[in-house]
This record gives C-alpha cells, sequence and structure tokens, in this order.
C-alpha cells in the first residue's frame, strides 16, 4: 500500500517540525522540588515509580503515582516536588541528596515546534494534560511505548538519546489522540477527530494548491453547503474558508522564510492565480506584505 496522501494530523505535525528533548531520568530522593516552566517550551514529566506532587497557582496540589505523565502545552508554571505542602522557593531545583530513600523516579523532557509559525493545534488542550497510562488498557501501544522509553534510557546503549527522543514523540501522538476522541472535544483536535469535517481538513491540507470552495468542500464529504460551514465553524470557530487561506499562508510563511522562490512561484504553489491576489490574502492574514515578512521585518 503506498501512502501518497497524510492525514491531516501527520500535516500538521511535519509542517510545525515537532522535536523531543528528555534531558532527565532518574531517582528523585528525600526533600524535592523541580520547576522547568518558563523555557517556551512544552514541558513534560512522566513518572515511572513511586509518587510526586504537582504543584500549580491558585489549584490544590495534585498527587501523581507510577504511569502517570503530565505535559504542559502552554508552559504553565508549575512544580513537582515530593511533598503534598508547597515547597519553599528556596527549595526548588536544588541539588538532590541520592544519600536518602527514592521517593519516585521520572522522565523528564520537552517537546518543541521548531517552526516559527504558530499552528493552533493544543487551542483546545488544558493548561496540564494528566494521563494514567496504567489505565490505557484499551491502547497497548501506549505501554508499549513507556516501556521501550524507560528501557533505552536503563540500558543506555549507543543511540539511546536518539531512540529515546523519537520514542517521546511517539508517546506526544498518542497523547494528542487521546484528546482528540475525549468527548465534546473543539477545536483543530476535536475537528480532526470528526468523520466529515477530518476528512475535509484532510483534503485542504494535502491539496490546498486546488480551486477550493464552500460547494466542492462540502460535496467532497458528503453534506449539505449550510450544515458543513456550521459544523465547521462550531468545532474550528472559523468558516472553511477562513481556514484554507490561512493553511496556505502558514505554507507560504515556510516558504518564504526557508527558500528562495520568488513570490510569484511561492503564490502560484499556494493556489492563486495572481501574484496580487495572493500578496492581499497574505497580508490580510500576516499583516505584512510577502517581502516584509521574507526580510523578517514583521511579527
Amino acid at each position: 500500500m503506498y501512502l501518497d496522501n497524510k492525514d491531516a494530523l501527520s500535516k500538521i505535525l511535519q509542517g510545525l517540525g515537532l522535536k523531543v528533548d528528555v534531558y532527565a531520568h532518574g531517582d528523585f530522593c528525600g526533600h524535592w522540588a523541580i520547576d522547568t516552566s518558563g523555557s517556551r517550551r512544552m514541558p513534560f514529566h512522566l513518572l515511572t515509580l513511586g509518587k510526586a506532587w504537582l504543584h500549580r497557582p491558585e489549584q490544590e496540589p495534585t498527587l501523581l503515582t507510577a504511569g502517570d505523565l503530565v505535559l504542559f502545552p502552554y508552559d504553565h508554571q508549575h512544580v513537582m516536588s515530593s511533598e503534598s505542602k508547597t515547597p519553599p522557593e528556596e527549595q526548588v531545583n536544588q541539588p538532590i541528596d541520592q544519600q536518602q530513600a527514592a521517593s519516585a523516579n521520572m522522565v523528564c523532557g520537552f517537546f518543541e515546534f521548531s517552526s516559527r509559525i504558530a499552528w493552533p493545534l493544543l487551542d483546545a488542550m488544558p493548561p496540564a494534560v494528566i494521563l494514567d497510562f496504567q489505565v490505557q488498557s484499551c491502547q497497548p501501544q501506549i505501554r508499549t511505548i513507556v516501556d521501550l522509553l524507560i528501557n533505552e534510557l536503563q540500558t543506555r546503549e549507543m543511540g539511546c538519546f536518539a531512540a529515546a527522543n523519537h520514542l517521546a514523540y511517539l508517546l506526544f501522538i498518542e497523547v494528542l489522540r487521546l484528546q482528540m476522541h475525549r468527548t465534546e472535544q473543539h477545536g483543530l483536535l476535536g475537528a480532526l477527530a470528526d468523520p466529515k469535517i477530518g476528512k475535509a481538513l484532510n483534503l485542504i491540507h494535502n491539496e490546498p494548491e486546488k480551486p477550493w470552495t464552500l460547494d466542492s468542500l462540502a460535496h467532497a464529504v458528503a453534506m449539505g453547503r449550510t450544515a458543513f460551514v456550521n459544523r465547521f465553524r462550531d468545532l474550528v470557530n472559523i468558516t472553511p474558508m477562513q481556514y484554507l487561506t490561512q493553511w496556505r499562508m502558514r505554507g507560504a510563511q515556510e516558504c518564504l522564510l526557508t527558500s528562495q522562490r520568488s513570490i510569484a512561484a511561492i503564490a502560484e504553489e499556494a493556489g492563486y492565480q495572481s501574484e496580487a491576489a495572493f500578496r492581499k490574502a497574505f497580508k490580510q492574514v500576516t499583516g505584512c506584505s510577502p517581502g516584509q515578512y521574507r526580510k523578517q521585518e514583521c511579527k
């Protein structure tokens, strides 16, 4: 079987250039507290043994046990610690006394989008996502990925850090899949999980250059025009044509920053018959001209 057309989630992740950095795996002993927020990346902690407490501003502490994964899509402030009581600031990120008994074993790291183009993939996710992988019996691949990740970090064979990062990448995809299929999920993840709207997104992502109209997209997913527009807007918060334009412009933005292709060529690749129409649409979406964007004169 040839994989000619990638699904919408794969296209989005590919375009964003998701990178993973697993930077710690080990025992946390005695009284400890760590704060990994503030890096402008997406911190995550996978508890493999023992227990830990998650502290967040203006919220009650949350007990995490072995098998729990917590990640922070928007890099919200948090502290992981050995105690239910909020640790004093001077205790946070201090060296851990390895002479004391271990209260937890954790894998810690960051997810990061290398692309400079923002994308609302995580808009519908909460500030902290907490998943208990021990009870994900309907998702045996998750347990397999976790076991392989821990094994790589424990055995430390040649190439283990590269392997661990790739396994953490797979773990992140599983997190997104679980979020997509939660009841009443809205935003882009909810739209991707919807059979008809998800199909429309696949069409837009795989063939953004086609002269799509509301009628042609609705027909392609076997929906009436009005029902299609209403359902799409309910899930994504914008109309199908607005989404199409934004997706085209994100592709154009990436081309402008990473290639020397002419603006006319990028316009044609984005599905515009005239450079003038492309320039107008680009400025409406980004607030600046393609030339200014290429020179990084606007944000």
